[in-house]
């Protein structure tokens, strides 16, 4: 199902010239996960040891650290790239992902926390920015909330650093303009000409992470980290209040019981029943899914319940007109 709003010449519908890509939809420790492959169970976990049998590019199941890439085109015609979360694979998403779909640099970057999943790549940014051995380049505007802030200080304070001390060498590091949004439904901000409305959701009773929603045309959500949806915030993510979502990305660590700080498919099914968007994708699943398998029962949920909802996988390019 693609999202097309725009009517060519002829009366056929266009293309979309805006996506979102998956650059990854694994959770923190990725898949394979290294423990089934180094001390591996008896029998061994088929899901990790299938993911290396192929390429990235045919194997669903290979996981990278969950991010999502906004192609935006503008009325313009002018296509900008929003980056939402730099995570620990960061590298390996940009030598799979980039070349394939030909993402040529990142204008904006947007965070929804400063776990380490979510923002340990912000080092290797410097490899899709212009090449400068004294760091004389524009900086890359990059989008977080205050707690995030003084995390991110203290793990990397050479990426914070307004100028250098006297007599410290110049390090050719990632050039970053800080820009702090709020944890606030009704303060949008905007990156590259995309407005975002950041989505307070909680990521452990003791901890708040960001979603966000974008879209004019079509109205997209991600929330890739969530254990509980707020009220502020499912109004304006629901059928119910009026605000019902073109596509739902969302949050799925395993395939049954709960976790603590991640929905897993029961909760994310759940919230997808309340909710209502058109279609939903899930991310951030671990080991115990296999792709194609667990796609054939979410198909036969979909047609039970009249949504369609599958799993995402890393790679994946979804045209939507924003």
């Amino acid at each position: 199902m693609e999202f097309s709003g725009n009517v060519g010449e002829k009366g056929y519908a266009a293309e979309p010239r805006s996506a979102v890509i998956f650059l990854g939809t694994g959770c923190s420790n990725s898949v394979p996960n290294a423990r089934c492959l180094i001390q591996p169970s008896d029998p061994p976990c088929q899901v990790c040891f299938s993911s290396l049998a192929l390429l990235p590019d045919r194997n669903p199941n290979y996981r990278c650290n969950t991010s999502l890439l906004v192609d935006f085109c503008g009325r313009d015609g002018e296509h900008h790239y929003v980056l939402i979360d730099v995570g620990k694979t960061f590298r390996e998403q940009v030598l799979r992902w980039f070349t394939f779909h030909k993402i040529p640099r990142i204008d904006s970057i947007v965070l929804t926390h400063e776990h380490a999943d979510a923002v340990l790549g912000l080092d290797d940014i410097r490899a899709v920015q212009p090449h400068s051995p004294t760091n004389d380049i524009a900086p890359t505007p990059i989008y977080l909330t205050q707690e995030a802030m003084d995390s991110i200080g203290m793990k990397f304070p050479y990426l914070v650093q307004k100028k250098l001390k006297e007599g410290q060498e110049v390090r050719r590091v990632s050039q970053l303009e800080w820009k702090i949004i709020e944890n606030d439904c009704k303060k949008p901000f905007v990156a590259s000409g995309l407005e975002l409305v950041p989505l307070p959701v909680m990521h452990g009773e003791d901890y708040i992470c960001l979603g966000f929603r974008f879209g004019e045309n079509r109205k997209v959500a991600y929330v890739s980290d969530v254990s509980r949806i707020l009220p502020t915030t499912e109004h304006y993510i629901s059928e119910s209040n009026g605000q019902q979502l073109d596509l739902l990305i969302l949050d799925t660590l395993r395939k049954k019981g709960s976790h603590n700080v991640h929905f897993c498919l029961p909760q994310s099914l759940d919230a997808v029943k309340r909710l209502r968007p058109k279609r939903a994708l899930l991310i951030g699943m671990s080991h115990e899914f296999d792709h194609h398998k667990d796609n054939e029962f979410l198909r036969e949920w979909s047609t039970r319940e009249g949504i369609p909802v599958q799993l995402a996988h890393d790679g994946l390019r979804i045209p939507v007109d924003l």
